[in-house]
């Protein structure tokens, strides 16, 4: 019984060390997925003002839960309280990233981590998490008409994108090479942005959703030259699109770029303006919502020269493999509209995990050592102290499955010259009327999950 209570305070010790983080029974015996399990569904059927208030108060800390919170309140379109949880989330990646060096505090959180799991260390949010992070700031603005705030928050996102492009250009110059070795034609956007030809390589780092709604905006604001920046760089991300094409051309021609307006209408035929007596109506189109992990367990024997042993548990985050929901095509005015993608956000959750997959396989190794040393230490050949111990492993031994679940799984976007006036839009059996005037654009934003869509539209102005 002494070795028992030897074993009991020694693992009592380690959660002591994590008590100031993501210390809870939740993150203890289950993983993040699991416990968000009911929000995640209600998304996905597009029950919104169910999912917030199915929302737990605290599960993975400041940044993920006030991204969750963030998200799901934009769906419910309850903007105010979006907009506050999103400036939490923030607040909190500002202070982390603030950290000139590693506290004592989070020094003991990963030390206890190492002995129990690894969602007691603070939580690090993926680049593209950051970047979506800005973007739903800005369309926040966007939707209260503070366009200038928009930009400051498209200005953030561009310093993030770059960033991630940056930490992995020798990943997508290989990818690049691979390319020409296969003698695939150049990318005309990549060349145009410097950026690597590198395929779906370059989608996996670069959202082409957050580059081409920050260049419709700068345009909208009369900001030529940023607008160009960013449309070159959303079409080096996703070369085919034509709202991306379309939109690079305009604001080539209105830049009086004549080299490059002359290459890319050699490569996608010849610029055409924005009829007499028309309007335009660009629609940004978010689908479905991105694959959450799930957790993958195996438990396995561990012998010393003596014959001594335990059982240990590995617990690894994966992403499963499922179909993608098909939506029905949005109708404008009666008339289908051609949808092309411009993210894949599952693209980007799954090139994340891979990056992180080697040091989560390395922190799994040093805890199973970590582990069978407390084991030895407390139990020291009892045969109840051994056991209580394989229970306690085995109980606390939990995936990391954090992420920002609730984003969207795909984005894709239209461009359609209609006669001025009354529009309607049709997603599903959900009907949207707007109005546009002649030689003005608008741009229509909407999420669809399930049955349900949330709908808004805004005027740019002639672009």
């Amino acid at each position: 019984m002494n070795n028992t209570l030897r074993l009991i305070l020694a693992s009592l010790s380690t959660l002591t060390l994590a008590a100031c983080a993501n210390l809870s029974a939740g993150n203890l015996f289950s993983h993040y997925s699991a416990q968000t399990q009911q929000v995640y569904q209600s998304v996905k059927v597009g029950q919104y003002q169910l999912a917030e208030q199915q929302l737990p108060d605290e599960v993975a800390g400041d940044i993920l839960d006030n991204f969750e919170k963030g998200r799901v309140a934009l769906l419910n379109q309850d903007y105010p309280q979006s907009q506050a949880a999103l400036e939490l989330s923030d607040r909190a990646v500002r202070q982390q990233q603030d950290q000139a060096t590693i506290s004592i505090s989070e020094t003991a959180v990963n030390v206890g981590s190492i002995a129990v799991n690894d969602n007691l260390n603070f939580y690090q949010p993926a680049d593209y998490e950051l970047g979506f992070l800005h973007l739903y700031l800005g369309l926040n603005y966007v939707k209260a008409n503070k366009l200038d705030d928009a930009l400051v928050e498209m200005r953030r996102a561009n310093q993030v994108q770059e960033r991630a492009r940056k930490d992995r250009e020798r990943d997508l110059q290989d990818a690049e090479q691979q390319m020409k070795q296969q003698g695939l034609t150049p990318n005309l956007g990549s060349v145009l942005a410097k950026y690597p030809d590198a395929g779906k390589s370059l989608q996996a780092v670069q959202n082409g959703y957050l580059l081409y709604l920050s260049a419709l905006l700068f345009e909208a604001d009369n900001d030529l030259n940023s607008a160009y920046v960013d449309y070159r760089r959303a079409l080096a991300v996703m070369p085919d699109n034509r709202s991306v094409i379309d939109s690079t051309m305009r604001v080539a021609k209105r830049l009086g770029m004549r080299e490059d307006l002359a290459k890319l209408e050699k490569r996608y035929g010849t610029y055409q303006p924005l009829a007499k007596g028309k309007a335009r109506v660009i629609v940004l189109q978010e689908q479905d919502i991105v694959e959450a992990l799930q957790g993958w367990k195996l438990s396995l024997p561990l012998y010393d020269s003596r014959g001594n042993g335990a059982l240990y548990s590995l617990a690894l985050p994966y992403y499963p493999t499922s179909a993608s929901i098909r939506y029905t095509p949005l109708a404008l005015n009666q008339r289908s509209v051609n949808q092309e993608l411009l993210a894949d956000v599952n693209l980007m959750a799954q090139k994340n995990l891979s990056e992180k997959m080697p040091s989560i396989v390395i922190r799994q190794a040093l805890r199973v050592v970590a582990k069978d040393r407390l084991r030895k230490e407390a139990a020291q050949g009892d045969d109840v102290g051994n056991l209580l111990f394989n229970v306690w492993n085995t109980l606390t031994e939990q995936p990391d499955t954090r992420s920002w679940q609730t984003l969207p799984a795909s984005v894709y976007s239209s461009t359609s010259v209609v006669a001025p006036g009354e529009q309607q839009l049709l997603a599903g059996s959900q009907a949207y009327s707007f109005n546009a005037q002649e030689g003005q654009t608008v741009l229509v934003w909407l999420s669809r999950q399930g049955n349900s869509a949330t709908i808004w539209h805004k005027q740019l102005g002639k672009l």
